[in-house]
């Protein structure tokens, strides 16, 4: 199967739209990294007690909305950087046990937003785990990563099959309804998927690569058994992201995190169309549920990535705001897409490593630049698993306690 450049900028019919930047200034109070203004618990209840029916902050932000403050959250936020996370792991010792056994990964879930009260709550998972129901099993080294069995023959793709996410990953619907339940209606559910590229690679390679050799040779010798594993993943994908949201999902990431690798050209072939595939059924069932796309080492890609039609384009750090900012809104526009999109991101996690001030002054440089609306602050990309769980705190705080000028 072979698609055009022409099928990747198709545009979306749906999107958001975001306000001019304005003139920002942050509250004038430093944030504690010990404390917050409100508990979870205090949230949780006033929520309740309140009967708002009003989306949560981040939802609004991600679809252009005029917002009270900047939404928050970290990708990976749920994970090795917390105690209360590594002391479960002595207990439920393979990353599979903890993502598939619903009551523990509700619990790994719920461990940032009860420590930090991050604006979202992203489902403790992975992008591989609706492998198994396609047809390829899998498994997560400790130490290796994911290790699959290489598929580089047409008689090995053809035990690939739709995924029926209700039997596949039955574990995922129950995690998200209790979520759901758990949360309080001022924060989001966030969903996620891997896009068939970066799942290909996993499958071509046979386990995580540094030049993804392999897969660029399938992509230049054989490249129509590239595009139909492609394919099979793009279908299987969009009805796991559709399950979801339909579970309770509330916001759907997608991450293509190995398309960084790829020149403009082969992004254009081997992974755009089929993230716009996935892109397109989403928008064609829920029409409300924003997305986002994050590429890691994306500075060469921003434009294209915008025209897939996402809502909100996730950038790494290595990618100034304004400019990105930017460049989203000429990517968008050369696609014929209206307004200028959404965009999150993107402080450096090498930042919390340093001081508190360094990390204020890093965090507010990109809240200024952003400006007021259509942005979720959010790393540029994982949480480091040494990061410090006192200076996570404190970017969380910063982020919560900023105003741009006009917001209350």
């Amino acid at each position: 199967m072979k698609l055009s450049t022409a099928a990747c900028l198709l545009a979306c019919a749906t999107t958001a739209t975001a306000f001019a930047p304005m003139r920002s200034t942050p509250i004038s109070t430093t944030p504690s990294a010990l404390s917050m203004s409100t508990t979870a618990e205090d949230t949780e209840t006033a929520s309740k007690s309140s009967g708002t029916t009003k989306d949560p902050l981040l939802i609004r932000a991600a679809r252009g909305e005029k917002v009270e403050r900047t939404p928050v959250w970290m990708m990976r936020q749920a994970g090795r950087h917390m105690q209360c996370y590594r002391d479960l792991c002595k207990e439920h010792t393979t990353f599979r046990q903890r993502s598939e056994i619903p009551e523990v990964a509700v619990e790994v879930s719920l461990q940032p937003w009860r420590a930090y009260q991050t604006d979202g709550c992203i489902l403790f998972s992975d992008i591989l785990t609706p492998l198994p129901g396609m047809g390829v099993d899998f498994d997560i080294d400790e130490k290796v990563g994911p290790v699959v069995e290489p598929m580089r023959t047409w008689d090995s793709i053809e035990k690939m099959h739709l995924i029926d996410p209700s039997t596949a990953a039955p574990f995922v619907e129950e995690a998200l309804r209790t979520l759901r339940k758990e949360l309080p209606d001022e924060t989001a559910l966030l969903g996620f998927v891997g896009c068939p590229y970066t799942l290909a690679t996993y499958l071509v390679e046979g386990k995580t690569s540094r030049e993804y050799l392999e897969i660029k040779k399938m992509a230049f010798t054989e490249p129509k058994l590239l595009h139909a594993i492609l394919k099979n993943l793009a279908d299987s994908i969009a009805e796991y992201a559709l399950f979801q949201i339909e579970c309770g999902a509330q916001l759907i990431q997608i991450f293509d995190s190995w398309a960084g690798h790829l020149s403009p050209r082969d992004y254009d072939t081997f992974a755009a169309p089929y993230q716009k595939m996935i892109l397109d059924k989403i928008k064609e069932k829920h029409p409300e549920v924003p997305t986002v796309v994050y590429i890691k080492h994306s500075g060469a890609l921003v434009e294209r990535m915008a025209a897939t039609g996402v809502d909100v384009v996730s950038l790494d750090w290595t990618v100034d705001m304004a400019e990105g900012r930017e460049r989203i809104a000429n990517g968008r526009a050369k696609a014929g897409l209206d307004g200028p999109g959404g965009v999150q991101g993107n402080l450096d996690p090498g930042i919390l490593f340093g001081s508190q001030e360094t990390i204020k002054e890093r965090a507010e440089e990109i809240l200024k630049k952003a400006g007021p609306t259509g942005h979720v602050m959010n790393l540029g990309h994982g949480i480091e698993a040494a990061t410090s769980e006192e200076n996570a705190n404190f970017f969380i705080q910063t982020v919560r306690n900023f105003r741009h000028e006009g917001q209350e």
